[in-house]
């Protein structure tokens, strides 16, 4: 196997900013040359300050899964005499994809298709949501309650002022199952909080460390944790509702149909995935391991939600045909009605949660 190595240098103002600039720079090394995340072989990451890049620090793991998603190579951390931060990455050799159609596209066509960051400067996006989620918690109580013994299994949770009991709108994060977190999400649950609900924003284990149905039960033990402590929290426990996007659609969508979950009273479906037989042929679903095409099937949506949930889909006005039609798909059978398209991409969807038609839309899904 031939191996290529890319080198990046950053300046050290901020550690996990300086880790952001230095892999993004990896990145486009690896698109340059014709390869992606999956191609990496090795990393080394030398800095003077090595234990403010350790990954068994949140921010540090964030930061690595924002640009590589679930793709680590194996990384070693050594000391640095220079200021800054200099990673050193080698990778293989891009090899041509096998010549097949999956859906009507020949691979890469696929992938395209399933890779919504190509719609978005992410870099620029995940700097703003972090500070933007920063801002927004800091202002509010009630967060990083544990709901299970793992690290992951924490979230938060925002009350409306002057509202006894409210409703509660629990919001699953997306991230591919592989990255972003409650933190970078938190701003949107204003919309939401200003109409009275009381808000809550679980995290969960992400893959490929964690499996995705270990994932899912996370969901289902997070609704349950709310509402056995409803009353010690202030919230009404028999007004739940249920929003996701993107792989979190499909949890929460897992949730909807889950034996163990609490009734749920409504489940809004924001650009999920929900058929996940076509990631299989992607490196990505490779590394998920939906490449197995049993466990793919089992980790689709075939069971009905209950009669009693008012459901509702949309999707970015932008997004890819592949998205639009996984909602359309589910949405049919589940008998929703067709996804409403709102403004924006895969990630500026999101923004509507603040204000206009999508935040009417969970208005309106969740009213009682």
């Amino acid at each position: 196997m031939v191996a290529a190595e890319l080198v990046a240098t950053t300046s050290l103002t901020d550690p996990v900013e300086a880790l952001r600039d230095a892999l993004a720079t990896i990145l486009d090394g690896l698109v340059a040359a014709g390869c992606g995340p999956q191609h990496l072989l090795s990393m080394t990451w030398e800095t003077g300050e090595p234990a403010a890049f350790h990954l068994s620090r949140h921010e540090v793991e964030l930061a690595y899964r924002e640009v590589f998603a679930g793709f680590r190579p194996p990384i070693r951390l050594q000391p640095r005499a220079e200021p800054g931060l200099a990673i050193r990455a080698r990778h293989s050799e891009p090899t041509p994809p096998p010549e097949r159609l999956v859906q009507g596209h020949t691979l890469p066509q696929l992938a395209r298709q399933y890779s919504p960051r190509l719609q978005a400067d992410m870099k620029a996006l995940f700097r703003q949501w972090s500070r933007d989620g920063e801002a927004f918690r800091a202002h509010h109580r009630g967060r990083d309650l544990a709901y299970g013994p793992g690290r992951f299994e924490t979230l938060d949770l925002y009350l409306p002022r002057g509202v006894s009991r409210p409703p509660l709108w629990v919001f699953v994060h997306g991230g591919y199952w592989q990255a972003s977190d409650k933190v970078q999400h938190a701003q949107f649950a204003q919309g939401m909080l200003a109409a009275g609900f009381a808000v809550a924003m679980p995290n969960y284990g992400l893959a490929p460390e964690t499996p995705l149905e270990r994932s899912a039960e996370q969901i289902v033990a997070a609704l349950n944790f709310l509402v056995g402590e409803a009353e010690a929290l202030g919230i009404d426990a028999a007004r739940l509702h249920l929003a996701g996007h993107s792989a979190g659609g499909h949890l929460a969508a897992m949730a909807l149909v889950a034996s163990d979950a609490p009734p749920i009273a409504s489940g809004l479906l924001l650009s999920g995935l929900f058929d996940l037989t076509p990631l299989g042929h992607l490196p990505l679903g490779r590394l998920l391991g939906l490449d197995d095409l049993a466990r793919a099937e089992r980790l689709s949506l075939h069971g009905r939600p209950c009669p009693s949930a008012r459901l509702a889909f949309a999707v970015g006005e932008v997004e890819s045909d592949a998205f639009k039609a996984q909602s359309a798909a589910l949405a049919t059978a589940w008998r929703a009605g067709p996804p409403v398209l709102c403004a924006g991409h895969h990630f500026s969807l999101l923004d509507g949660l603040n204000g206009g038609k999508l935040l009417e839309l969970a208005r309106n899904t969740a009213a009682a």
